[in-house]
């Protein structure tokens, strides 16, 4: 029999990872449990499971009386000293128990304990599995589609996740069977096991494929100080660098364009503007309306943070954009609220 448990557990660790002591201590809690319902509540029980020797022993200690009145944790004297002989009276003596006498509401029991200890650990290696992913890219495969809410069920390593279409990028064309990249956004603990929130839309994801493709990014060269994002239309990033021998923005962009595409590409063609970013609001808000071109910006309010930005009545659809988007984005870059006026209101 303790042949047959360790062969099992050993399994268990090979298949899901689950450490064996790990799995050890949850039997014991369960035996402890089997036995104190078995025997009239008595918890007085020593398991020893050693894997290395196959060892499974299980002994329950009783009081030694001359009348048992509650045979869960009581013994005769008699039958005590045929187990031990020269014990006395309230002495307690320990019994080595056979686990076939847990009976079936005890085995049940212990089976119950044990099927909640394998997924309390696979919880537990989920949980610090992605905890030491949680803000980074990963690879994922797509295992369902949803037809009717678009929402993907990928498999991350051992761990089964969701992306919601709300967190997918416009009408991304993927199928099942394709390996996506995600930001893993958060890891929070439920009652239901562990959530991992993923992403494609979070501007962070559009930071960490730049900072995939960007050396300069990695080694922390250049800094991305701020992205703005309308996932599957446009982006905004802004960047600086420490050292005045680096320009970022070329950086970012790449020999021949080479690794701003690669992130256009993973976007499905999402297009990004990448600018300097300045500690003078002023020329910060010149450079997020980019590409238009602004003529002056006037403070209005350092407290609430609003300004007005000027243009040449030519530039003025290109610095609103379509539909509102670019100085919108440009908004959110900088944390500054923009007005757009042409030059003539000046």
């Amino acid at each position: 029999m303790s042949k047959e448990i360790f062969d099992a557990l050993h399994l268990l660790e090979k298949e899901r990872s689950i450490p064996l002591d790990f799995m050890i201590e949850k039997i014991k809690k369960a035996i402890v449990t089997a036995c104190k319902n078995s025997y009239d509540g008595n918890e007085e029980v020593s398991v020893n499971m050693d894997a290395d020797t196959g060892t499974f022993e299980v002994n329950l200690a009783k009081e030694v009386v001359e009348n048992v009145e509650t045979a869960g944790k009581e013994i005769s004297l008699r039958d005590a000293e045929e187990i031990s002989p020269g014990v006395s009276l309230g002495d307690k003596i320990t019994i080595p128990l056979d686990t076939k006498e847990f009976g079936r509401i005890a085995a049940q029991t212990a089976r119950n304990i044990i099927r909640q200890g394998i997924k309390d650990g696979e919880r537990n290696q989920i949980t610090q599995e992605f905890q030491h992913k949680q803000h980074e890219i990963v690879s994922a495969l797509v295992e369902r589609i949803d037809p009717i809410n678009g929402a993907l069920t990928i498999r991350i390593g051992k761990a089964e996740s969701m992306l919601p279409q709300a967190e997918r990028i416009g009408i991304e064309n993927v199928k099942e069977g394709d390996h996506i990249k995600v930001y893993i956004s958060e890891v929070r603990e439920g009652g239901k096991g562990p959530r991992v929130m993923i992403s494609r839309t979070s501007p962070n994801f559009v930071g960490k494929l730049f900072e995939m493709e960007v050396p300069e990014i990695a080694d922390g060269e250049v800094q991305i100080k701020s992205i703005s994002r309308e996932a599957g239309s446009r982006t905004k990033m802004a960047v600086v660098s420490s050292e005045e021998n680096i320009d970022p923005i070329g950086s970012c962009i790449g020999s021949y364009g080479a690794r701003v595409q690669a992130v256009v590409d993973e976007l499905g063609g999402e297009k990004i503007d990448i600018v300097r970013y300045s500690d003078d609001p002023v020329k910060f808000v010149k450079e997020a309306l980019l590409p238009a071109k602004v003529l002056d910006v006037e403070i209005l309010s350092h407290e609430d943070k609003s300004c007005i930005a000027f243009v040449q009545e030519s530039e003025l659809s290109l610095a609103i954009g379509n539909r509102g988007q670019n100085v919108r984005l440009a908004a959110k870059l900088t944390g500054w609220r923009i007005d757009i006026k042409p030059k003539s209101e000046n």
